[in-house]
C-alpha cells in the first residue's frame, strides 16, 4: 500500500518519478503527488484520484528539476483528497515529506508542535513528520541530523522520504516496519522507491534498507546508517527481473498477463532444485540443518489472504509426504493468541512481498519463542527473507495485479518442493518415491499451458453468470483450499459475494442458500473423494442450483449427472497432490472474465492494496 519514488541525478526528475509511480499503482492508492526542486524552490503538485489526474495537473502547471520525490497514497488518516495527498510540506514550504505507514503517537506530537506555532493544513499523521523535521532542522541546521532526530521521536511503522531546499543535492529516506525502501544505483543518478518495479527501467542494482536504518542519497553515493548514526556497510543486491516483466506486454490487464505467465513461473521455481536421476530435492537457501529437520515434531504455517490458502494446501502436502503434523494460522491472529511454540517446531511464513506486516509480526513471535523459521517468498532481500532462518524463493517475477495469480501457484510449487525436501531428510519417502513425485512435478508447466486453454470457455461462462450476486465454491481434501481461493478471487475483483466451503460441510448450513440464483462451482478432480463430490453436486442440483464442474478430462462420470443448465470444464490429468495447481487456473480465469464483463477495475480493485504493510 502507498508508493514512494524519489530521484536525484542529471535527468528531468518529474518524468522518472511519474513513470515510477505508475509502476506502483498496483499497490493501491487514492491520491498522488510530486515535489520537484526547481530553481531552489520546492514545487508541489497533488491530485486526488488516479495518476491521470496528477498528470493533468502537471500539464496545466508544469515543473522541472533534477531532484524530487513523489507518492501514491492509500488513505489511513484523513479522507482521500488533494489536501491530504502527499508530499506534505512544513510551515515554510521548503521541506517535504512522503510516508508509508502509520505514526501511532502523531496526536501528542501534533499538539506539541501546534503549541510551538506550527500550522497544519491536512488531516494526516504524515504532516506531523514534516513539521517535526522542520523543528529539528531549525535547531541543528543539518537535514540528516534533523531527520534522524525526528524519526527517533516517532512510534509506529514508517517508510519515509524527505527533500529540503536547504540540502538541494540529496534525498533522505528511512524505514521501520512498513514495507520496503530500496535505493536503485545508477551512473550519476539514484532512485529511491518502495518497490522494485519502479526502478527496473533504470537499474537492477539496489541497496535495501532494514528496520531502524536511514539513507542519505546523492547522485554519486548512498550512505546508510542506523538511527543512532552508526555506519552500515551494505552490499548491493542484483535484481534479476527483466523490466519487461513489469509491463503489460500487449495484454489488456496485468492480471491476465500474470495468469498466462504461470507455466513459466512454475518452471522457474522448479529449475535447478530437482534431480530426477538421483530422486533428490535441492533447496539452496534453506539454512535449516538436517538434524533440526529430523528432530521436528510440529510445523506451523503462517500467512494472510491468498498465501494462507497456499498454506492450507501445504498442510496436506507436508502431512502426506513428510509425516509431520501441521497447523495453519492467520498472520493477523497468531501473535495475539499467545501461541504455544514447541521446542522442535518449524514455522513457515508465506508472503509474496516479504513485507506483509501481520506475517512479519508472526514470524518474529515464532522466532522469539524458539521455532526455526522458513520464508516462502517472491522478493529477494525482502524483510521476511532477511529475518527468517532460511528461504524458499518462488521465481514468479514481479506480480502487479492486486489479485494474486502466478505468485499463488508458484507458492504451491514451492510447498511441494519443501514437503518433498522434508520427506527426503526425514526418510519418510524413499529416493524412488521422491523420483516419482519429481517426475509428476516436472510435467506441471506443460499441464498449466494446457489448462490455460480454458480461457475461451470461461469467458463464455462469464457471459452467462456475471450478473449473479452470490456464488458457492465447493471442494474436498486438498482442493478445499482452492475453493476458498476461487471464492476470494471472485470477491476481490468482481465484488460478487462468494463463499468457499468443504463440500462435506454443505449440508451443515450453506445448502439453505442454494436455489436457481446460486451458481455452485464444484472442484472434482478424479481422486479418492471424486464420488463424494458427485454426491454433493447432485445435492446442489436437487435444490435448483446451476453447477459449474471443474473435473478431470476423460472421465465421463461427472457429465452423466449434469444437464443443460450446468457447465463442465475438464482439466488435464495429474497426480492427486498436484491437482490444486491446475484447479486454480479456471477459477482465476472465471473471476477475471466476470470482472471484465461487469466493468470492474481488474488490476486495482477498490479498497485493496497489493502489499498490506501496516496492521
Amino acid at each position: 500500500m502507498c508508493g514512494i519514488v524519489g530521484y536525484v541525478g542529471e535527468k528531468s526528475a518529474v518524468g522518472i518519478i511519474v513513470d515510477g509511480l505508475k509502476k506502483l499503482e498496483y499497490r493501491g492508492y487514492d491520491s498522488a503527488g510530486v515535489a520537484i526542486l526547481q530553481d531552489g524552490t520546492l514545487q508541489v503538485r497533488r491530485a486526488a484520484g488516479r495518476m491521470k489526474n496528477l498528470e493533468a495537473v502537471l500539464k496545466d502547471k508544469p515543473v522541472a528539476g533534477t531532484l524530487g520525490i513523489g507518492h501514491t497514497r492509500w488513505a489511513t488518516h484523513g479522507r482521500p483528497s488533494e489536501e491530504n495527498a502527499h508530499p506534505h510540506t512544513d510551515c515554510s514550504g521548503s521541506l517535504v515529506v512522503v510516508h508509508n505507514g502509520i505514526l501511532e503517537n502523531y496526536l501528542s506530537l501534533k499538539e506539541r508542535l501546534q503549541a510551538a506555532g506550527h500550522v497544519f493544513k491536512s488531516e494526516t499523521d504524515t504532516e506531523v513528520l514534516a513539521h517535526l523535521v522542520e523543528h529539528h532542522l531549525g535547531v541543528t541546521g543539518d537535514l540528516e541530523t534533523a531527520v534522524r532526530r525526528a524519526l527517533g521521536e516517532i512510534r509506529g511503522a514508517y517508510a519515509v522520504g524527505v527533500v529540503s531546499a536547504a540540502a538541494p543535492d540529496r534525498l533522505v529516506a528511512g524505514k521501520h516496519g512498513a514495507g520496503s525502501v530500496v535505493v536503485g544505483l545508477g551512473q550519476g543518478e539514484m532512485i529511491i522507491a518502495s518497490d522494485i518495479p519502479a526502478i527496473l527501467a533504470h537499474t537492477r542494482d539496489v541497496v535495501i534498507l532494514e528496520d531502524g536504518e536511514m539513507a542519505v542519497v546523492t547522485a554519486q553515493q548512498v550512505a546508510v546508517t542506523t538511527l543512532d548514526g552508526q555506519a552500515v556497510e551494505r552490499e548491493p543486491v542484483r535484481i534479476l527481473w527483466d523490466p519487461i516483466m513489469a509491463e503489460k506486454g500487449g495484454y489488456k490487464h496485468f492480471m491476465l498477463k500474470e495468469i498466462y505467465e504461470q507455466p513459466t513461473a512454475a518452471r522457474d521455481t522448479i529449475l535447478g532444485r530437482v534431480s530426477l536421476d538421483r530422486g533428490r530435492i535441492f533447496l539452496e537457501d534453506l539454512n535449516v540443518s538436517d538434524d533440526t529437520i529430523r528432530a521436528l515434531e510440529k510445523v506451523t504455517i503462517i500467512a494472510c489472504g491468498t498465501s494462507w490458502h497456499a498454506g492450507l494446501v501445504g498442510k496436506y502436502l507436508i502431512e502426506a509426504l513428510a509425516q509431520l503434523p501441521v497447523e495453519v494460522d492467520y498472520g493477523s491472529e497468531y501473535r495475539y493468541r499467545s501461541p504455544i511454540v514447541a521446542d522442535r517446531e518449524l514455522a513457515i511464513v508465506i508472503t509474496q512481498s516479504g513485507e506483509t506486516a501481520d506475517t512479519l509480526a508472526a514470524l518474529r513471535e515464532a522466532r522469539r519463542k524458539g521455532a526455526s523459521t522458513i520464508a516462502i517468498c517472491n522478493v529477494v532481500g525482502s524483510m521476511a527473507t532477511r529475518e527468517a532462518t532460511g528461504t524458499v524463493y518462488t521465481h514468479a517475477g514481479p506480480e502487479i495485479g492486486v489479485a494474486s495469480t502466478k505468485a499463488f501457484t508458484s507458492q504451491l510449487v514451492a510447498l511441494q518442493l519443501l514437503a518433498l525436501y522434508l520427506a527426503q531428510v526425514r526418510g519418510s519417502l524413499s529416493p524412488q518415491e521422491i523420483r516419482s513425485h519429481i517426475a509428476e512435478l516436472l510435467k506441471i508447466p506443460h499441464l498449466l499451458e494446457q489448462a490455460l486453454k480454458a480461457s475461451a470457455p470461461t469467458e463464455k461462462m462469464a457471459e452467462r453468470f456475471y450478473n449473479h450476486s452470490d456464488f458457492l465454491y465447493l471442494g474436498r481434501g486438498i482442493n478445499y483450499p482452492i475453493a476458498l481461493e476461487g471464492a476470494l478471487k471472485l470477491k476481490e475483483i468482481s465484488y460478487i459475494h462468494a463463499e468457499g466451503y468443504p463440500a462435506g460441510e454443505m449440508k451443515h448450513g450453506p445448502i439453505a442458500l442454494i436455489d436457481e440464483q446460486m451458481p455452485v462451482v464444484a472442484l472434482a478432480p478424479n481422486d479418492h473423494v471424486f464420488e463424494k463430490m458427485i454426491g454433493n453436486v447432485q445435492e446442489a442440483k436437487a435444490r435448483g442450483g446451476a453447477v459449474i464442474a471443474i473435473t478431470t478430462e476423460g472421465d465421463p462420470r461427472m457429465a452423466a449427472v449434469l444437464d443443460a443448465k450446468d457447465v463442465m470444464l475438464p482439466m488435464p490429468q495429474t497426480a492427486p497432490l498436484l491437482t490444486p495447481i491446475l484447479m486454480t487456473i479456471p477459477l482465476q480465469l472465471l473471476a477475471y472474465h466476470i470482472a471484465v464483463r461487469r466493468g470492474c477495475d481488474v488490476d486495482q480493485p477498490r479498497n485493496l492494496a497489493k502489499s498490506v504493510t501496516v496492521e
